[in-house]
């Protein structure tokens, strides 16, 4: 049982560590501001889900899994906030020239 465990943990971080990278090459091969950004902030998202789900199953107790859960959620909402922001702020100036 722990091997299996222990697979899914390598496996679920493996595919977050994969989502990470697939938003680091958006973010350096997309053309504009706004897909960049929308490359990031799905990409990442999935990424650091997956990866906290990896670690879930290796978490202390209860709550060493809530402090995972908690840090998720507060990357989520800090991520939609900067982006929404970034995106006002690109479309009120306009892109960068």
């Amino acid at each position: 049982m722990n091997v299996a465990i222990d697979i899914f943990t390598i496996v679920a971080i493996s595919a977050g560590a994969v989502f990470f990278m697939a938003g680091t090459v958006g973010l350096l091969r997309f053309p504009d501001s706004f897909t960049r950004l929308h490359a990031l902030t799905k990409a990442d998202n999935l990424g650091l889900g997956l990866i906290v789900l990896g670690l879930l199953p290796q978490a202390s107790g209860l709550l060493g899994a809530l402090k995972l859960v908690a840090v998720w959620v507060l990357v989520q909402l800090a991520g939609a906030t900067v982006a929404q922001l970034i995106a006002h702020a690109l479309r009120r100036k306009g892109p960068p020239t």
